[in-house]
C-alpha cells in the first residue's frame, strides 16, 4: 500500500509554562497582618528529576474509511481527543522559574535546543498545540483506512534546591513532536507497546478484536 500526503503537519518541537496588607474591623482595631507570600527561591539552583517519562499519545482519530481497488483521497474529518499541555504545577515549596523547570527538564531528556537562547517552544507555556489542518491524503490501496495525529509528550517531578531556602518540588510537562499516520484495520502489525498510538486509534475506530488492534510478533 502506498500512500501520498498533501498539506502534512510538519512534526514540531517543543514546550508550557506579596507583600502584607493591614486592614481594620467595623470597631477601628487593627487586623493581623495577611501572611507573606513564600518569596521565590534563588535562581541558579539544581533540579533534580525522577519519575521522567517520554511517551506518544493520541491526540486525534478519524472514523475508518473504506476505499475500493485503486484506493482513494481520505475525507473523513480527524476528531480531536487530548490537547498537549506545556504546564508546571508546584506541589511545595514556593514557586520557581517556570521556564527555567521546563529548559531542565528539556536538558534531562537530551535536548539539545534546551540551553541554547531565549527562544525555545518546549518551555514556552503559550505555545500554540498541533492542528488538524484539512489534509489532502491519497490512499493507493483497497481496505478500511484510518488517519489518526499524536504528540511526544515528556512528564516528570522535580526537586529544585537553591541556597539555604526550602527546596521546591513539583510536576512538569511538556511535548516535543506531533505527527500523524494512517492504519488499515484488516492489516496486523508487528509487536509494540500497549499504549502506541496506532493500536488506540485501531481499537477505537476498527474496532477492539480488529487486527490492527491486536500486535502480533515482532
Amino acid at each position: 500500500m502506498r500512500i501520498t500526503r498533501i498539506g502534512l503537519a510538519v512534526c514540531g518541537v517543543a514546550a508550557l509554562l506579596t507583600g502584607a496588607v493591614a486592614c481594620t474591623d467595623e470597631g477601628g482595631a487593627a487586623a493581623s497582618p495577611a501572611p507573606r507570600a513564600a518569596e521565590a527561591p534563588c535562581a541558579n539552583g539544581t533540579y533534580t528529576w525522577f519519575n521522567v517519562e517520554r511517551r506518544d499519545v493520541l491526540t486525534g482519530v478519524a472514523a475508518k474509511q473504506k476505499l475500493g481497488k485503486g484506493g482513494g483521497t481520505l475525507t473523513n474529518r480527524i476528531v480531536p481527543l487530548h490537547t498537549p499541555l506545556t504546564a508546571v504545577t508546584f506541589e511545595k515549596g514556593a514557586r520557581a522559574d517556570v521556564k527555567a523547570t521546563l529548559r531542565s527538564l528539556g536538558a534531562r531528556i537530551g535536548d539539545s535546543d534546551a540551553a541554547l537562547g531565549e527562544v525555545y517552544d518546549f518551555a514556552d507555556v503559550h505555545r500554540a498545540v498541533p492542528r488538524n489542518e484539512p489534509n489532502s491524503t491519497v490512499v493507493e490501496g483497497a481496505g478500511e483506512m484510518v488517519e489518526y495525529t499524536w504528540v511526544r509528550e515528556i512528564t516528570g517531578d522535580f526537586r529544585y534546591s537553591c541556597g539555604s531556602g526550602a527546596p521546591t518540588a513539583g510536576r512538569a510537562v511538556g511535548w516535543d513532536t506531533d505527527g500523524s499516520g494512517i492504519l488499515e484495520c484488516s492489516t496486523g502489525v508487528p509487536k509494540v507497546d500497549a499504549r502506541e498510538p496506532l493500536l488506540d486509534a485501531a481499537r477505537m475506530s476498527c474496532g477492539p478484536d480488529s487486527p490492527a488492534a491486536r500486535p502480533g510478533k515482532a
